[in-house]
């Protein structure tokens, strides 16, 4: 296998595991009823913090082998994997607007990277490097402090996905800086970078965590997936000294291309919000269950209560209500 068919292979596979592990966060978002943040106490959890390192470690091998214009856009396909793998192993189907969304957010960030050129990229003096650090800290803390004021679960989401990926493109763009400055005889002059960019990495893995709850799988890491290296491209462009391909044309191109993956964003936003607004009350009128409970259960809904669930389009003879795991089935 040449260097550069194993490159691509290696990039397809980072794009697959980072894809799982976004999955395997979505799912411990959905069903943990302890912290947001951060669920230590989920095996889960840590298997999909066991992803993300795979999924790092081989994205860096495929740079080994590859150039970083070819690597870059292959992992933009996470979101494209994500949806048929939540389809064939959870049973969470995604509609058209969503296939849509994701596939515009994916064409435009693939396109966005494939026009970035750091063939001239310079480094990073000491007080740039800590006036980037201070700038993306402030970014990071808006972003937070504006989902906690945000109404509605989906935008909140979308916000907290938005600051984990600033976390996550600062956190490239340290890794970078560090790595140019490491040099073996002094292996641990550098800590305090390594230190900084840990800690992003951190904030944007909680982050990402908590953007899961109540907007399901596509559009926080469909956000994640564009803001990371979008931040990233953006900090190389002014600080780095990185320049687009093609002179005017790839910055016209370029832009294009921002713009195709913010409609796919929006397009995502837009169809969770439709499909499952934040909750709807329902007050069902007193009925029977028509399943025994068995011993063992868990408590099930009062008849007469108050139940939030999702929005239920159209008018239907035959309601079916999920209360946690457990369904209850009325009649209208």
């Amino acid at each position: 296998m040449s260097p550069l068919m194993l490159s691509v292979v290696l990039a397809l596979a980072s794009a697959v595991a980072y894809a799982a592990a976004a999955i395997v966060q979505e799912r411990v978002a959905a069903s943990a009823t302890g912290p947001r943040y951060a669920p230590l106490r989920s095996p889960a959890w840590w298997g999909s913090v066991l992803l993300n390192g795979v999924g790092a470690t081989l994205h860096v091998a495929a740079l080994a082998y590859g150039p970083l214009s070819l690597v870059q856009p292959l992992g933009a396909l996470t979101i494209v994997f994500a949806l048929p793998m939540a389809a064939l192993f959870v049973g969470r189907r995604a509609g058209r607007r969503a296939w849509r969304g994701a596939l515009m957010a994916t064409v435009g960030l693939a396109g966005l990277l494939s026009l970035t050129s750091g063939d001239e990229a310079g480094s990073l003096a000491d007080g740039e490097r800590w006036l980037l650090v201070g700038a993306a800290f402030g970014a990071v803390a808006v972003l937070f402090t504006a989902a906690r004021l945000v109404g509605r679960s989906v935008l909140r989401s979308i916000v907290l996905a938005a600051a984990a990926g600033v976390s996550f493109g600062i956190a490239s763009v340290l890794t970078k800086a560090v790595a140019e400055e490491w040099t073996p005889r002094s292996p641990l002059a550098e800590w305090t970078g390594l230190l900084v960019l840990s800690v992003f990495a951190v904030t944007g893995l909680l982050l990402s965590q908590a953007s899961y709850r109540g907007a399901g799988l596509a559009a926080p890491l469909a956000t994640v997936t564009v803001v990371n290296p979008v931040v990233a491209a953006a900090v190389g462009l002014t600080l780095f000294g990185e320049s687009f391909r093609y002179g005017a044309a790839g910055t016209v191109a370029a832009l294009i291309c921002g713009t195709v993956a913010a409609a796919g964003l929006v397009q995502l936003t837009l169809d969770r919000m439709t499909a499952a607004p934040d909750s709807l009350t329902v007050s069902s009128a007193p009925m029977e269950s028509s399943f025994p409970a068995s011993e063992g259960d868990s408590p099930r809904a009062e008849v007469g209560q108050r139940v939030d669930v999702g929005a239920v389009p159209g008018t239907r003879p035959n309601l079916e209500v999920e209360v946690r795991s457990r369904a209850v089935a009325g009649r209208s």
